[in-house]
């Protein structure tokens, strides 16, 4: 990962202590993890082969999807190799840019995430109410430039964090009880009022989670409706197909994320092994759940999948 250019805190390094309370276990919670990760990346690196050589599946839902599995890929990407350094070989140390670095990267990344969820349920309100201008509305261009303003606007959102904090001095003690550099867990670091920081992070999660999920809630919203508009029960039926999993899919991320940072900030009964456990677990889950989802949800897709799977197995 590219590290920010800090003057002073370069030469400072923080310890990762993984999951503390549970130390001689580090070495069995490896194999979920190592486990989970390349399920997720053969699922999604599959999802990805699969679009880019099937000219039928070049179309705005699935380019969707692409955007989804890229994150999907980065996201557990930024946590595993660094968490497994821990439980393996207890490579405990990272200088303070590679944990701001990694802080972005990983916050980003979910903003991102979300962005791309609140652009799919957009899609599947175009393809069921506004069917005959889907392909006007929704071009392959619109989708690129959908995305892009997602990646602007979680850059926009994420970049202060890293930013701000690297001013700031950093306690003697430079111990984070994490698996990664989570914000929460890096600002306890910070030796000073932290109270601004504090709202900014609380700031973000309200509205960033709030926005993307109302916009979601009025897509399905209008979805219904015109869903229940229709007087034949085998439409009903299709068009309810056609959301079933967009609709698991962000109750596997928005659900365990939710819980997860809100309990992290205000569970303070809750022992610390199991907000960490938590947090690992909402970065690992979705992405190796997606692909499946999507592979078994979507016919057309999962007709393409096991095509290129038997080609590959009998070349």
């Amino acid at each position: 990962m590219a590290a920010f250019n800090f003057t002073n805190s370069d030469a400072s390094t923080f310890i990762l202590m993984g999951i503390p309370g549970l130390e001689t276990a580090h070495i069995w919670i490896s194999i979920p993890f190592f486990t989970f990760y390349i399920i997720s990346l053969l699922g999604n690196f599959t999802l990805l082969s699969v679009v880019g050589k099937e000219q039928t599946l070049q179309k705005p839902m699935y380019l969707l999807l692409c955007i989804l599995a890229l994150t999907d890929i980065a996201t557990p990407t930024f946590v595993v190799p660094k968490a497994l350094g821990i439980f393996w070989f207890n490579l405990k140390g990272i200088t303070v840019a590679g944990c701001l670095t990694q802080m972005f990267f990983l916050h980003m990344v979910s903003v991102m995430h979300s962005s791309t969820l609140v652009t799919m349920a957009f899609d599947r309100y175009v393809a069921i109410c506004n069917p005959l201008r889907y392909g006007t509305i929704l071009s392959n261009a619109q989708i690129a430039k959908l995305g892009l303003a997602g990646l602007i606007r979680a850059v926009l959102f994420i970049l202060p964090l890293p930013l701000l904090l690297s001013q700031q001095p950093f306690c003697a003690n430079r111990i984070i009880s994490h698996t990664q550099c989570e914000y929460i867990a890096v600002l306890k670091m910070v030796c000073g009022d932290i109270t601004v920081y504090r709202i900014y992070g609380l700031w973000l999660m309200f509205v960033i989670n709030g926005f993307d999920l109302t916009l979601i809630a009025l897509s399905y919203g209008l979805i219904i409706r015109a869903v229940l508009r229709i007087s034949s029960k085998k439409a009903h039926q299709k068009a309810l197909n056609t959301c079933a999993a967009h609709i698991c899919v962000m109750l596997t991320y928005y659900t365990p994320g939710l819980f997860s940072n809100l309990t992290y900030r205000f569970g303070q009964g809750i022992a610390s092994h199991v907000h960490i456990i938590l947090t690992d677990l909402y970065l690992l889950i979705p992405p190796m759940l997606n692909p499946i989802i999507y592979g078994v949800k979507t016919k057309e897709l999962r007709d393409k999948v096991g095509k290129y799977t038997c080609q590959k197995i009998f070349t």
